[in-house]
């Protein structure tokens, strides 16, 4: 293993950078291997500015927020931004008719009107290490793959354990270059994060789904929150006598903005990219699951949106729900379209070929490596059935289908404790979460609306899913309704526990087990039961084999690429840990005749702005700061600046993450990706990947001028 790091650190020291602004690079490692070509773009600071294990730097105010999200601090008081659409669910979670905070915004006054979020959390890196050599240790050329990976995972428990021992801690070993290099990452995690502001959806989410992935792009994608710690500073559960957590830093903001060509850095927890793998996985999405998970997501999203549309109150249930199944439809279409116009089949087919004719000059490359694209093809032919069966089936009548069903699905622990006997108190246990999992799922679910889930869902999985891997659950309500599930879904749905916040609650809390007939026996729990059994089976059994296969082909696929690549440097696929992308303000072309220019302005919002669309429709405090030229000391010649766009390497988990300029200022928030480049996390377009970035003078606009919250800009420490 140290063989083929050194093999890369070679690599990475001696050869031409033809693609410095592509990747997403370890943040330990940018003295090594970028800090140079940092600085010649124009970066000013030094590579112990960004992360240091010795004294305050950039990593220490840069935090993953929530589960799938970047933050970083703006004041010593530990006040965080990020972005509107990560604290979505949060400012969702806070509103209701009366005080509807994503339609109206919210901002606290003081500290004392500030809000809690139960379970929200924020973690910090405390440092990294190379742990390769101590994560394969044991390791034999000849071990079969499952004992590899038990020695490997023993190694890595004792790694975590010894990391952790004496401290509060939280620590993880995660692989790189697909399970050539092993990191130790250990983390600090606070757990009182309160909500402190969040501008009106018309402003933080202003275009909605038509404007998300696009540029130009005019939306205010911010949100506020502040860590409370214990008088120690230290993390603690929410509590009135917790105080403001001081950090070791927090990013100074520039008010000088951004101009062509200007250095920008993003340093944040990009999620996940495939960079390195062969022809037949991009076939497998373009060809054969985006297409119908397309069509799926399609469909949900314009029932939801009608009834959305129709009801005030649906709007506040469902917008959160939309917003996740809207992201992923609209990205795979931006991916399948982009990998197509980039011919990224091709040149995978391409240089698939040059890898070969390398192997070939070698018996011992051959020996080696001769066989792994013959292998991948044989693999992925089965693996594109079994991907594609356990997407549709999960999205349609599994835990992210039709939400009656999933439902349905939470009560099968129950089921299965009466019928194996369990005693009454492993019941009472089970029974006790399902009375919490109800409240929280009757606050933001409507019938109507699930109802008509209910009969798309049915008709597409029947028409999409071949008979084989129709559930018997299906096929009896099919063969009952002749296929018009139009006809018994009211029937279904009145009679149901699972559609009814009282029927489902009074279950619960008055548990009788002579009832359990009757619940097995509802045809929503019956679906629920089929899917996961045969999921749970056939499908996911050989899903995780053939997934295992593909995965140890992986490896040793990016160990050849590792040393074929002897004229280019080759960064390791993002696995949602810190990382730095860094490049340059530009715009593009994103067709023919086209150019898009790097920046847009207030002057655009008033253009898109009509009442009649709930995501255009401006709100009229805005309108008047427009029109009275009333921007502060914000403006930019004259006008409002809202949002740029640069050439950094990101992917979903860097939504929140800072963007740098060369002094190591805070320019922006990052928050999407131009439509043209989503296929980067597949194959990087370097003429046309761009990351959309919250201009950080519009977010400051708005919390002193629009929001009247200028006690907040009075924490920050602002660079003029």
């Amino acid at each position: 293993m140290r063989k083929i790091f050194l093999v890369l650190l070679i690599t990475l020291l001696t050869a031409p950078l033809v693609r410095s602004d592509e990747g997403m690079w370890i943040p330990i490692l940018i003295e090594k291997f970028n800090i140079e070509i940092m600085q010649e773009k124009g970066f000013k600071l030094s590579a112990e500015d960004i992360y240091s294990v010795n004294r305050a730097c950039m990593k220490d105010a840069v935090m993953i927020f929530g589960g799938g999200c970047t933050a970083e601090l703006i004041s010593p008081e530990g006040l965080l931004i990020t972005n509107h659409h990560c604290g979505y669910s949060r400012i969702q979670s806070h509103s209701t008719l009366e005080h509807d905070y994503l339609t109206d915004g919210f901002w606290a006054m003081s500290r004392e009107e500030e809000l809690s979020n139960p379970g929200l959390t924020v973690t910090f890196l405390k440092y990294m290490k190379d742990v390769t050599d101590e994560a394969t240790r044991g390791v034999k050329k000849r071990m079969s793959e499952d004992e590899r990976s038990e020695v490997i995972e023993n190694n890595i428990a004792e790694i975590v354990a010894g990391a952790t021992e004496g401290n509060d801690y939280s620590a993880f070993v995660r692989p790189f270059y697909m399970g050539n290099q092993f990191f130790l990452f250990v983390n600090e995690t606070y757990r009182d994060v309160r909500l402190v502001g969040a501008p009106p959806s018309a402003i933080g989410k202003f275009g909605g789904d038509t404007d998300n992935w696009m540029w130009p792009r005019h939306t205010g994608d911010f949100s506020l929150f502040r860590i409370y710690a214990d008088k120690n500073n230290e993390p603690a559960d929410y509590s009135e006598d917790n105080v403001p957590y001081e950090p070791e830093y927090h990013f100074p903001i520039s008010l000088k903005g951004v101009e062509e060509g200007d250095f920008t850095m993003v340093f944040g927890y990009p999620g996940g990219t495939s960079q390195y793998v062969p022809s037949y996985h991009i076939s497998m999405l373009t060809d054969y699951v985006y297409p119908r998970m397309i069509e799926l997501r399609g469909a949900k999203l314009d029932i939801i949106k009608e009834a959305m549309n129709s009801d005030p109150g649906i709007r506040i249930k469902y917008s959160s729900k939309a917003a996740g199944i809207s992201n992923s439809w609209k990205r795979w279409i931006g991916e399948k379209s982009g990998m197509e116009r980039l011919g990224t089949i091709e040149k995978k087919l391409s240089f698939e070929d040059d890898f070969r004719n390398w192997v070939d000059q070698k018996r011992k490359r051959s020996k080696a490596y001769g066989d792994i694209l013959s292998e991948y093809k044989v693999l992925y032919d089965s693996m594109k059935e079994y991907y594609l069966v356990n997407s549709y089936s999960t999205e349609t009548l599994g835990r992210r289908g039709v939400e009656a069903i999933s439902l349905a699905g939470t009560f099968m622990p129950l089921v299965n404790a009466v019928n194996n006997g369990a005693d009454e108190e492993t019941l009472q246990g089970i029974l006790d979460r399902l009375s919490s999992r109800l409240q929280r799922f009757f606050r933001n679910y409507d019938r109507d609306t699930d109802r008509e889930l209910f009969v798309a869902m049915m008709e597409l999985y029947g028409q999409n899913m071949d008979e084989k891997w129709q559930i018997d659950a299906y096929k009896e309500l099919y063969k009952a309704c002749n296929g018009n599930f139009e006809m018994i879904a009211d029937d279904i749905y009145s009679r149901s526990v699972f559609t009814d916040r009282d029927k489902s609650m009074q279950f619960v809390n008055n548990f009788d087990k002579r009832l359990m007939g009757q619940l097995e026996a509802d045809p929503l729990y019956k679906l629920a039961a089929g899917v996961s059994e045969m999921l749970q089976g056939t499908v996911r059994e050989k899903y995780i084999e053939l997934g295992s296969q593909i995965s140890m082909l992986d490896r040793l696929y990016m160990k050849a690429q590792l040393e074929f690549a002897d004229d280019e440097v080759l960064w390791p696929d993002a696995n949602f840990t810190l990382r730095v992308a860094y490049g340059e303000v530009g715009g593009y072309e994103p067709e023919d005749g086209v150019y898009y220019t790097h920046y847009t302005t207030l002057e655009g919002i008033m253009e898109k702005d009509n009442p009649e669309i709930y995501d255009y429709d401006v709100p009229d405090r805005l309108k008047e700061l427009f029109y009275g030229k009333d921007y502060g000391r914000y403006a930019q010649d004259g006008k409002m600046p809202v949002c740029f766009i640069a050439d950094n390497h990101t992917t979903g988990g860097n939504s929140g993450s800072p963007v740098i300029n060369a002094e190591g200022h805070l320019i922006g928030v990052n928050f999407d990706r131009a439509w043209e480049g989503v296929s980067s996390d597949l194959m990087f377009n370097p003429e046309q990947s761009r990351n959309i970035s919250l201009d950080i003078r519009y977010a400051l606009f708005l919390i002193d001028k629009f929001a009247g919250a200028g006690y907040l800009i009075d924490e920050m420490t602002l660079v003029e």
